[in-house]
């Protein structure tokens, strides 16, 4: 798709997303309906320019492949029921399918509260309690940069990270110094290729899916005001292959188990924020056969991002991440003779210098753009890059993004 019929589907699309909006404003009249029912959207168009690797689209010829538009709502039937969800059309490359999904779409429901506690479940696709941003992660308004740290938030494996279908529970305790949050959750994680792909350095023939429902934990604390975040989330998935029958390689039915976990500090004042998260991923290979013998990982990231507001519309950012594909392996060597050099060094680990700047120009409008200094590239999509060996290993991004949100 071109600049110009980015930029046409864009303007549509966000010209019938504000006169819903108008109309759904105008036609409700009454005060009480009003505040039950809430219906919300954005839309953001990304252009990303890369030295060499693709990066959400070809990027090295300019890529406009980066376009997220969400419309969500949440009715309040009750003060013990609120139902709530979200349509999202996002395009990011070939690691999107380029159709419109639904990103959460649930029934919270509150089981027992008091001045100082709350009791509740959530029923139905669950957005994951994983990290500061991944609740909120595909809201452009959200978060400092037009990217995730992607060391921890890999959108590589964006939706098997972002949501699962199942149950949620949670309880909220708040006190005089601050509110503590737990929560424990069970579902259906979402598999597609670019996990498949991931997790099995290749799109092998057969298919990836879920072995049993996955298991999430949160602990958090927010301090008065969110000053002050501290928090604690993990996910536990077991991954099946069911490999096709009469294929090409001797590929056996393993499994693939994953524990992921974020540990997130925040702090905040008036004009500053400092941020810091640490992800470990332990995981381990079984039966898959001679040609992918049994193997254990435990792939890392970590972070600590600065932002400044100089000026009330302003915002500058500085941030610096690195992730490794096996701590124990953070060279990537003992995996390339693994491999005889199928999977080179340099994929194995990303060291990532990340500068930006946000501008609000309204309540409505948002401009940011970035400029990343890349080392590696264990971030990179296996699907947009499929062939390892062409991978540069020293390489530069730039993107700007522009957002609206009615």
């Amino acid at each position: 798709m071109d600049l110009r019929s980015v930029l046409t589907t864009w303007i549509l699309l966000l010209a019938v997303g504000s006169s819903i909006a108008d109309n759904f404003t105008e036609s409700n009249a009454d005060q009480r309906l009003a505040d039950q029912l809430q219906l919300h959207g954005f839309a953001s168009q990304g252009a990303l320019k890369t030295s060499a690797n693709r990066f959400y689209g070809d990027s090295p010829n300019t890529s406009f492949d980066f376009t997220e538009i969400g419309l969500n709502a949440s009715w309040r039937l009750n003060p013990r029921l609120r139902l709530a969800g979200q349509l999202l059309y996002r395009r990011a490359g070939e690691m999107s399918d380029d159709e419109p999904q639904v990103d959460f779409l649930l029934a919270d429901i509150t089981l027992a509260s008091g001045d100082s506690y709350r009791v509740g479940t959530r029923i139905g696709r669950i957005k994951n309690r994983l990290g500061l941003y991944n609740e909120t992660r595909d809201v452009p308004f959200t978060h400092p940069g037009i990217f995730l740290p992607q060391v921890v938030y890999f959108d590589k494996v964006r939706n098997l990270i972002l949501s699962a279908d199942g149950i949620l529970a949670y309880t909220d305790l708040y006190q005089p110094f601050g509110l503590f949050s737990a929560s424990l959750a069970s579902g259906l994680p979402v598999v597609d290729t670019n996990v498949e792909t991931a997790y099995l350095f290749g799109d092998l023939p057969g298919g990836l899916e879920p072995d049993e429902n996955s298991w999430l934990a949160s602990l958090w604390y927010y301090s008065q005001n969110e000053r002050l975040k501290l928090g604690w989330s993990g996910a536990a998935v077991s991954l099946k292959f069911d490999p096709q029958q009469g294929g090409p390689l001797p590929i056996g039915p393993g499994t693939v188990d994953i524990l992921y976990w974020i540990a997130s500090a925040q702090y905040n004042t008036e004009r500053w924020s400092f941020t810091t998260e640490y992800m470990a991923e332990p995981m381990r290979w079984r039966d898959f056969g001679p040609l992918r013998p049994d193997r254990d990982a435990t792939a890392e990231g970590y972070y600590a991002q600065v932002t400044h507001r100089p000026l009330p519309k302003w915002q500058l950012m500085l941030r610096y991440e690195e992730g490794f594909a096996d701590r124990a392996d953070r060279d990537g060597l003992k995996l390339e003779q693994q491999t005889f050099g199928l999977i080179p060094a340099k994929a194995t680990s990303s060291r990532i210098l990340t500068l930006g700047l946000r501008w609000d120009l309204n309540q409505q409008w948002m401009l940011k753009t970035e400029y990343q200094r890349h080392i590696g590239n264990f971030i990179l999509s296996e699907i947009e890059n499929p062939d390892f060996g062409s991978f540069d290993k020293h390489w530069d991004l730039f993107a700007i993004q522009a957002a609206f949100r009615f």
